[in-house]
């Protein structure tokens, strides 16, 4: 198993306190806590902070393996972008709740990513996700090959799970 602990600096604060990832057998695991910042008037999680945490989650992920994508943009000219995506929302999530975010890659192609995604409450399912990310070359806007070091981190971590069932 390997952990990491940073903090993420964002504008509105929100997971302003160590994060904790968790990468074992298995998908990403990313655990957050709702914020009144993330709920509507009710105390539920808006349907579209969601989309933010599996963005955070495979943000994370790429870290976790080695990838940094404000370098891989400055570096290499290469961003993701979310090409296709489908979410079924199951059940809320509250104020203060702790989630937990899972993120695994389901299909892999030369110029994109399709990431199945949960959002969990203990063993609870709230919502999952599917999500396209295509690789593209910023300059042109055009599809790209995903990075080099993006399949070898992929391929050693199947490599690992293989090894170590």
């Amino acid at each position: 198993m390997q952990r990491a602990s940073r903090c993420k600096r964002t504008s509105a604060g929100i997971n302003s306190r160590p994060v904790e990832t968790t990468r074992e057998q298995g998908p990403f695991k990313w655990k957050l806590r709702v914020y009144f910042e993330d709920t509507d008037a009710g105390g539920i999680v808006y349907y579209a902070n969601f989309l933010k945490f599996f963005e955070r989650c495979r943000t994370e992920w790429l870290r976790v393996l080695g990838v940094e994508q404000t370098r891989l943009a400055h570096e290499s000219g290469l961003q993701f972008v979310v090409a296709q995506l489908a979410v079924d929302y199951l059940k809320p999530a509250r104020l203060d709740d702790e989630l937990t975010i899972t993120a695994r890659v389901g299909e892999q192609a030369r110029s994109y990513l399709v990431f199945e995604q949960r959002a969990l409450r203990g063993a609870e399912l709230l919502a999952q996700a599917r999500v396209k990310i295509a690789c593209v070359d910023a300059r042109r806007l055009g599809p790209a090959r995903l990075p080099a070091e993006l399949t070898a981190a992929l391929h050693a971590a199947r490599d690992s799970e293989e090894r170590h069932p």
